[in-house]
């Protein structure tokens, strides 16, 4: 029974520190569906130590490009890859002011 209660509280241990990542703001400057690729200006990204600036990511998940357009003011949360390529994981639609 130990091993039941410690195997899930890993399991959600894992899963929570899967979105316990800060959000990042942000705002869509283009949306490549075809490539898998999102281009924003953000602002600092602290688990990556990245500054803020305009740049291209991939996405982890190309469903996250139905979310978004061009213009859109988003919160989003992004990684390094496997091959240590910068990612989008999750993608929050920010409320319009």
């Amino acid at each position: 029974m130990m091993k039941r209660v410690f195997a899930a509280l890993l399991a959600a241990v894992l899963a929570a520190s899967a979105f316990a990542q800060a959000l990042t703001e942000g705002e869509v400057r283009k949306v490549d569906k075809a490539a898998g690729k999102i281009t924003l200006k953000h602002g600092e990204i602290k688990n990556l130590d990245m500054p803020p600036m305009t740049m291209v990511f991939g996405v982890k998940d190309k469903a996250l490009l139905d979310k978004v357009r061009k213009g859109d003011r988003i919160k989003f949360a992004a990684d390094k890859n496997a091959a240590g390529e910068m990612i989008v994981t999750a993608v929050e639609a920010q409320a319009k002011k």
